[in-house]
């Protein structure tokens, strides 16, 4: 739940790096919220329920592509790489695979890599 406020904390930025456990959580945080909406609107069949799912869908967009994004910037490639997810079959496989691929060692052109530990504050 954590990794999914820390998302959420940056709404909409789309500069720097994302480890693959803050995008994974922030995925399968989405996903149960999602499920769970869908199955109480389709049981209820509550024009509210569903109305809430589309809200809900509304708001996590700008965070899920901004995420995304910077999953992207930590394999040391562009965010418009989304854009690629639209080309049918082969668009969504290469996101898929880019998602789980490992963070670039070190730092890149995005900024420094989120797995290393911040230097010890020696005051």
């Amino acid at each position: 739940m954590s990794w999914f406020i820390e998302a959420l904390k940056k709404y909409a930025v789309f500069s720097g790096r994302s480890r693959r456990k803050e995008y994974w959580n922030f995925a399968l945080f989405v996903g149960i919220v999602y499920v769970v909406l869908m199955v109480l609107a389709l049981a209820t069949k509550t024009a509210a329920l569903f109305a809430l799912v589309g809200i809900f869908y509304l708001g996590i967009l700008i965070p899920s592509l901004a995420v995304g994004v910077r999953r992207l910037h930590d394999t040391g490639r562009s965010g418009w790489w989304l854009l690629f997810g639209i080309v049918p079959i082969v668009g969504p496989i290469t996101l898929l695979v880019f998602a789980v691929s490992d963070s670039q060692p070190g730092p890149n052109q995005y900024g420094p890599n989120p797995k290393e530990a911040a230097p010890a504050y020696a005051g």
